[in-house]
């Protein structure tokens, strides 16, 4: 056990070593949940986010679309695609539930509003942490495209001059 931390360790001084001077592996870690090691996951696994024009795509390639499973005219629920990439969407499935854990930022908040309406079910759980890292990922998304860093609770302009809070 203490061998795999310790590789861990060396991984993540490596990648920041590495990707230090790299502005979108920085701009990433603000994000809730994302260390060096999830950053360095997601920019290995989706290249250079400036290429998808729209959020969409992007949550394609990861494989959080929503698609429905059809057949004659029964059309079923809707369900997640799963066609993209499987260790992407891992990257920021493990990053939505580092972020959930901590204490207070906008990914958490969607988690307890998302399982609100029955705590104790698991499968509304699952889907709660599903939309948790499918609003991580077009966060990222505009976070490289914008080039501006994450700020959980950001301010927004008053007509009369002043700044208030945005509700979280």
């Amino acid at each position: 056990m203490l061998t795999l931390t310790e590789q861990r360790q060396a991984l993540e001084t490596q990648a920041a070593a590495y990707l230090s001077d790299n502005a979108d592996f920085v701009r990433l870690q603000t994000l809730p949940g994302v260390g060096p090691i999830i950053a360095l996951m997601i920019l290995a696994e989706s290249g250079d986010l400036r290429r998808f024009s729209h959020h969409r795509q992007y949550l394609k390639f990861c494989g959080f679309n929503l698609a429905a499973s059809q057949s004659g005219n029964t059309c079923s629920r809707y369900r997640l695609g799963k066609r993209g990439n499987a260790r992407l969407r891992y990257a920021y499935w493990l990053a939505a539930t580092v972020a959930i854990r901590m204490r207070e930022n906008s990914f958490r908040g969607k988690f307890e509003r998302y399982r609100q309406a029955d705590p104790t079910n698991a499968d509304l759980k699952r889907k709660a942490l599903t939309a948790v890292a499918a609003k991580m990922a077009r966060v990222a998304h505009a976070l490289i495209k914008q080039e501006v860093d994450y700020r959980g609770y950001h301010e927004y302009g008053i007509p009369g001059g002043g700044t208030a809070l945005a509700r979280p």
